[in-house]
């Protein structure tokens, strides 16, 4: 049995007798009004109708004086009472006020006389009528204006929501080269190796002529991966500026509706849009949204709209020639998800990674972003790059801007070094609290902050202590900055085992000076099973487990038991085990140096606790260890950063 669905392009059509009932319900509701419109039409034409009365009334009334004024068209009399009586006679809740009555043809009552004697006032025009386009205006215009504003509701509605008339239309931005600065590859910085990988398609799409007279056809599709904030849109933008040709800017959740088939007819949309005005450039932003592998253990399953849009895109990108000009770039930090087909020679034929920039990137990152930004003569933009591992683009540019705000507030002509200082460790720990903490409490943390700092100076290869303080910051009591003099790619088994056993030394000062642990190492628990559980199931640093990966990357689900793939049972309880030998043998080892060092730890807690904030040279010098020999770094880092005592 034949299944009627919809292809890429719509949706399937609705049934026969479903169409037919529309219909028939359309037609009944448009009756329905008119009749409604009619009725209250009529009632709006008609003035205050008069009460139909004998003439023995009428007479009696005129002989009473009571009649003010009558209209006496043949035999038919139309008036008004002076003052409203009681009709029928003798009724107590009836009254007349006008009134029509017909005079009989054989009386002779002398009608006429008696009316001039009792002052009536005698018309005997016809009455006036309402003009016709009176009666058509108030008796069908009510019904037009309301099928007129339902008809511009319908179309206001299917232009937001993408119904009629624009249910397919695509909703990308377009970026004229005519419509305000350009960017170039100036306005990137940090990322040359991948600014070259998409020169090669500015230069096509300014020489197409080059590259075809030798048989040679540009990249139908570049896929920039890498983790957010490290510049991907900033460099489609800057390719696009460079060709000097329209851009155009979509997101990739901007396809998909609830309505099956709208994301695919976008799609056809947006590439009808981009050849009309070739050569151009298409940037979906986020691709995963929709570029996710079509079934298996990791597929989403049953999103017929989803699946629909990334065929369709597939389909436009396999029916360029080449001769188009139009080049599609995409951006995603999920590269893994997306489906093979998209990934494949003819579709995204290039795959660039942007990585975060080393301290050399990072220093021509800041360079970009201070152009505006007047700053003091003691700002060295080089320190705050080396002070500043891990950081993207995006977040410097943050960071710079958090600093010219600052130094707005302080009434500072120019950014100077302390406000970037502040404004990073706002950035990396949040705004400073001002809380009182009892003298017990901050002695504690203290030799908290202290055993993290003792350990890092005393461990070999930690990375140095650059700052102290017990100053509530966010949601800790107390920090401590710990960065490494330069950029590091690669971690050994050793060098995290330092990691390990300076994360615990908090918690191991607390257990030696006091004999009883706080909450207040709950984030370095954290941090501590996290590297520990990554050491012995994703990088192969446990002889037990063995040099094989039985745990799925950060922010991926374990893999199903089901697909044949994932850990059994066992191997996840030996995981477990070795994670806790792991941690237990860098505690042991954390309390027993802390204990060699314990006349050190107190100096430098005593001294923590008279000043609040130790700078590194100050820190290396109240434990009495000689300051390792590099840069100094000014500021703190970000992702050395330890943030201990309790959240709140």
């Amino acid at each position: 049995m034949a299944n009627s669905r919809s292809g890429p392009g719509g949706s399937a059509p609705a049934p026969p007798q479903r169409s037919r009932l529309r219909w028939v319900v359309y037609l009944v509701f448009l009756l329905a009004l008119l009749g409604i419109n009619w009725w209250l039409a009529g009632n709006a034409l008609s003035p205050n109708k008069p009460t139909q009365v004998a003439y023995s009334f009428f007479y009696q009334q005129v002989q009473a004086g009571n009649v003010a004024s009558i209209n006496w068209t043949g035999n038919a009399i139309n008036g008004t009472l002076n003052h409203p009586a009681p009709y029928p006679p003798g009724s107590t809740d009836k009254t007349v006020k006008d009134f029509a009555t017909e005079r009989p043809l054989q009386a002779e009552d002398n009608l006429t006389t008696l009316m001039l004697s009792k002052n009536v006032m005698i018309d005997t025009h016809a009455p006036p009528t309402t003009p016709f386009w009176q009666e058509f205006l108030l008796g069908f215009g009510p019904t037009l204006l309301l099928l007129v504003l339902i008809v511009l509701g319908a179309r206001a509605m299917s232009r937001g929501m993408g119904g009629v008339g624009g249910i397919g239309r695509s909703k990308a931005k377009l970026y004229s080269p005519e419509a305000g600065p350009r960017t170039t590859f100036q306005d990137v910085a940090g990322i040359d190796e991948v600014a070259d990988e998409v020169k090669e398609i500015v230069d096509f799409l300014r020489h197409p002529e080059r590259y075809q007279r030798l048989g040679a056809m540009v990249p139908k599709g570049v896929l920039l991966a890498g983790p957010p904030g490290t510049g991907k849109t900033l460099l489609a933008r800057a390719v696009a500026g460079e060709a000097n040709v329209p851009f155009f800017s979509v997101s990739a959740s901007e396809f998909v509706e609830m309505i099956v088939g709208v994301g695919a007819s976008r799609v056809r949309d947006l590439f009808q849009q981009a050849k009309a005005v070739a050569p151009a450039i298409i940037f979906i932003d986020e691709l995963d949204a929709i570029g996710g592998s079509r079934g298996g253990p990791h597929g989403l399953g049953g999103n017929d709209e989803r699946e629909q849009t990334l065929n369709q895109i597939l389909t436009e990108m396999d029916g360029f020639t080449g001769s188009e000009r139009v080049v599609v770039i995409a951006a995603t930090n999920r590269m893994e998800v997306l489906d093979s087909a998209l990934l494949r020679p003819g579709r995204f034929d290039r795959r660039v990674v942007v990585s975060p920039p080393d301290q050399r990137g990072r220093r021509q990152i800041l360079a970009v972003h201070t152009r505006g930004v007047p700053l003091a003569s003691d700002v060295d933009l080089g320190a705050i790059a080396a002070a500043t591992p891990g950081m993207v683009g995006a977040d410097l540019r943050n960071l710079i801007n958090e600093a010219a705000l600052l130094a707005a507030r302080r009434g500072h002509e120019r950014v100077e070094r302390a406000d970037i200082n502040d404004a990073l460790e706002k950035i990396v720990l949040g705004t400073a609290r001002k809380i009182m903490m009892s003298e017990d409490e901050k002695e504690r943390t203290a030799y908290h902050e202290s055993g993290h700092a003792l350990l890092g100076m005393v461990t070999p290869g930690a990375d140095p202590v650059r700052k102290i303080s017990i100053i509530p910051r966010g949601q800790a009591l107390g920090v401590t900055f710990q960065a490494p003099s330069t950029d590091r790619y690669g971690y050994s088994g050793a060098y995290l085992r330092g990691r390990i056993i300076g994360a615990l030394g908090g918690r191991a000062a607390e257990d030696l000076v006091y004999g009883e642990v706080t909450t207040g190492a709950e984030s370095d628990l954290e941090q501590v099973a996290s590297i520990a559980r990554q050491m012995v199931g994703r990088w192969g640093m446990s002889e037990a487990i063995g040099p094989v990966t039985v745990l799925p990357p950060p922010g991926q689900a374990s893999p199903l038991l089901s697909d044949g793939n994932g850990p059994s049972q066992s191997t996840r309880e030996l995981v477990d085990k070795e994670v806790r030998r792991i941690v237990d043998e860098c505690y042991t080892q954390a309390v027993a140096s802390l204990r060699e060092h314990r006349s050190q730890l107190d100096s430098l807690a005593h001294k923590l606790l008279e000043r609040e904030t130790l700078d590194e040279a100050d820190a290396y010098a109240a434990a009495g260890i000689k300051q390792p020999r590099h840069v100094p770094t000014p500021v703190p880092a970000q992702t050395a950063a330890r943030a201990s005592g309790p959240r709140r």
